[in-house]
């Protein structure tokens, strides 16, 4: 119980702190971009025109609703981090107490076989519920927490607060509408993980030598970059999933010209793909202005 107190605590902090990243990284992933491009140097030095990153997003944001303004969302995404956790944890631990007896089975068949490949599949497989059990348990305030972003658009006030939040997306959704980009959420965190467990295990397994100094350096290291490369091939379920959050939901961010109304996320994903949008807000620095694009002023997005 402390390992999960401490786990939350760790969370919510971190939960702080990223939050304005995440905030300008949905309002960028649905479209909107207030600022114009202007001209700037690339990597290599040569001019070409930019949109707005990071830091001059937040300075916008911060001129309209001040400081605070960057934490739109907070409290929906602080519940959602917390009862994730718990249901993370409670579901983790229920697996693996399942599991002892068939665990010791499959250790003497890889000690007796010598096939050490299989030993992770497991563990993934219980990390891959209990993430699943997670996700399902806490997107409704998922979607809450990026409608309250997507207002920002809008200039809307149609979700204010958590508890009022619940009950505007039950009166004009139904329970679906609390599991709007459910799908391909769930579809991305479950590439990720096998794709991060697998290839890690492989570098760990057939590439890093027991007898190696800083062995235990190694693999976390090789850990991080293989969810670094997990995350970035799964990121359209990451983009869809939230398109699909907020479409059709009656904000300016989730309807036409920012959105075309999408009747299943395979037609959003479709469409993204056709206008070559599948990695729109995936990088937040040196972000080039699209080809073949035309920026309206007036509705602050290209065209």
């Amino acid at each position: 119980m402390a390992d999960t107190c401490g786990q939350i605590l760790l969370g919510s902090g971190l939960t702080v702190l990223s939050h304005p990243l995440m905030y300008i990284k949905v309002l960028v992933q649905v479209g909107h971009e207030p600022l114009p491009p202007s001209l700037g140097r690339n990597l290599f030095g040569r001019q070409v025109y930019q949109l707005p990153g990071l830091f001059a997003y937040a300075k916008h944001i911060i001129k309209i609703d001040g400081k605070v303004g960057l934490f739109n969302g907070l409290a929906p995404r602080l519940c959602a981090g917390t009862i994730g956790t718990l249901v993370h944890s409670r579901v983790l631990q229920r697996c693996q107490d399942a599991g002892k007896y068939e665990e010791a089975v499959l250790v003497l068949i890889i000690l007796h076989s010598g096939r050490h490949q299989f030993s992770v599949l497991p563990q993934t497989t219980k990390e891959m519920i209990a993430r699943s059990c997670a996700t399902i348990v806490t997107h409704p305030f998922h979607v809450i927490t990026l409608r309250c972003m997507v207002q920002f658009i809008g200039r809307e006030t149609k979700y204010s607060g958590v508890f009022d939040s619940i009950i505007t997306v039950y009166k004009q959704e139904g329970v679906l509408g609390f599991f709007a980009g459910l799908i391909p959420r769930l579809l991305g965190d479950v590439l990720s993980l096998w794709i991060c467990n697998m290839l890690a295990h492989l570098i760990n397994t057939y590439a890093i030598d027991d007898s190696m100094s800083h062995t235990g350096e190694i693999k976390n290291c090789s850990q991080a970059v293989t969810g670094f490369l997990a995350s970035m091939l799964t990121y359209p379920f990451v983009l869809v999933s939230n398109l699909m959050a907020v479409n059709n939901c009656g904000l300016a961010g989730g309807l036409p010209p920012y959105a075309s109304v999408y009747p299943t996320w395979v037609d959003c994903w479709r469409h993204l793909s056709q206008e070559g949008n599948m990695s729109r807000g995936n990088s937040l620095f040196f972000r080039k202005m699209p080809v073949g694009k035309m920026y309206a002023i007036d509705q602050k997005r290209f065209f």
